[in-house]
């Protein structure tokens, strides 16, 4: 398999280059040359690490030999707190939860970057190489990529968040972790803030060099390659059924593996994208225009985005694979924050604010006994909205987190306050290791460049 940029002008490249590199040199995302079919018999129920080994083939082969591949997922997901890895769970007549949190970090994050994690490091060996993994994160990418790289030999790890704007569960499952390979920024701005400092700084060649630096985020196309395999995991547990897909969305990273489970053949009638007040996904489903505003803070923090990356390699695709077209929307986005788009009429989408998050979360468990946390609210919310709950097709809304990462909210909405699993239990009173930055790219690169020094 080889990938091509969204934007046309940066050299192809395998599997393993595109695991190391993150973005691409003229500033585009990676996607595969051709999208290959699902594998046959992946509507047979099997252990999901079966079906994920099937189904993420096709992208790797050529960069990882299919027994280590085989190692690498079943490795992966042993420690997954449920046997079925992504239980699939009906909370009320035609409504499905696909659970994604019972990884180590209890958020859906977990489900790529438990695999990419060992990917990065058998290249790496192989290579004979060291790398540094710089991410931005919204809340839960950073504690699973920290997760996925803490003690391994050819991996240190940056990782930036929004100072204040993640939950204290969030902050602390990254802040918490003692490991000589693992620093972690608070920067004094929003995720948008982050991610625009990751950009900057992939794109200052020396300093990219120096430190090999690689990205973890869902600007890596091996993040996006690992999260294909639940969506065919619920086809495959509904028999096949056409069904429409939920997703609460910020980075578009997940709802596109979605959109891609559905090239390859999954029987996905519908995607609906689930927004907070951070609407501006929903916004372009409803206009076709991509409009950037201030972000606010919500109770569902993951998603409080205004520039979703991953939104990039779709907008390639509804170009007809058109480089310079997705260049020069990007280009206007970035310099004037509007910009008109195609839209994919297979998406539907809601935009759902923090009060109608609360009715959800204590109707739901009021009804059904099913508690959510707040993103996992805002995906069936969407659903109910689009008038997708109780139609012709079963609902699958993607459960992205566990509620005990969000015990606030819940507990605001449903009196009841989720502990921690028993391996978090002692999360809030473990000490932080944590440094403070504005939003400035001199001050990033120098706290980098003395990282270069002293590794």
């Amino acid at each position: 398999m080889k990938y091509v940029s969204t934007r046309g002008q940066a050299p192809q490249l395998d599997f393993a280059d595109v695991l190391l590199s993150g973005p691409a040199v003229d500033g585009g995302l990676y996607v595969p040359e051709t999208w290959p079919p699902l594998p046959a018999g992946w509507s047979t129920p099997r252990p999901y690490a079966e079906l994920a080994a099937d189904v993420v083939w096709p992208y790797v082969e050529g960069a990882v030999a299919r027994a280590d591949l085989d190692a690498m997922v079943a490795e992966a997901y042993a420690g997954f707190a449920h046997p079925d890895v992504v239980p699939l769970v009906e909370v009320e007549p035609g409504l499905h939860v696909m659970e994604l949190f019972h990884g180590p970090t209890l958020a859906f994050k977990d489900i790529a970057l438990q695999l990419v994690g060992r990917l990065f490091d058998a290249e790496l060996t192989r290579r004979g190489e060291r790398a540094t993994i710089l991410v931005a994160t919204s809340g839960d990418t950073g504690s699973a990529a920290i997760a996925g790289c803490a003690g391994r030999d050819r991996l240190d790890i940056v990782v930036l968040h929004p100072a204040g704007r993640v939950s204290e569960v969030q902050r602390r499952q990254m802040t918490t972790v003692d490991a000589p390979n693992v620093l972690n920024i608070a920067i004094e701005g929003t995720f948008d803030d982050c991610q625009d400092l990751v950009k900057a700084v992939f794109a200052d060649a020396p300093l990219r060099e120096r430190l090999r630096l690689s990205a973890m985020n869902s600007i890596n196309w091996a993040r996006i390659a690992a999260q294909i395999p639940y969506y065919v995991a619920a086809a495959a547990a509904l028999r096949g059924q056409e069904l429409a897909v939920s997703v609460p969305s910020g980075n578009f990273g997940n709802i596109l593996a979605g959109w891609i489970a559905r090239r390859g053949g999954a029987p996905i009638g519908q995607l609906v994208v689930g927004s907070n007040r951070n609407d501006i996904l929903a916004r372009w489903v409803a206009t076709g225009s991509l409009v950037a505003e201030a972000v606010e803070p919500t109770l569902s923090p993951s998603m409080d985005i205004q520039v979703s990356s991953n939104h990039e390699r779709l907008l390639f695709e509804l170009s007809g694979r058109d480089g310079a077209a997705t260049a020069e929307w990007m280009t206007r986005f970035r310099q004037l924050g509007a910009v008109e788009v195609p839209v994919d009429p297979v998406f539907a989408a809601a935009a759902v604010d923090d009060d109608a998050t609360l009715a959800e979360l204590r109707d739901l468990h009021r009804r059904t006994g099913y508690l959510a946390d707040p993103h996992t609210a805002v995906g069936i919310a969407a659903a109910r909205a689009v008038g997708a709950v109780g139609g012709d097709r079963p609902v699958v809304a993607m459960a992205t987190a566990h509620p005990a990462k969000f015990p606030d909210a819940v507990e605001q909405a449903t009196g009841v306050r989720p502990p921690l699993p028993d391996h978090l239990a002692d999360l809030l009173a473990r000490p932080e290791r944590y440094e403070v930055l504005p939003a400035d790219l001199d001050a990033l690169r120098g706290r980098l460049n003395a990282l270069a020094a002293t590794s």
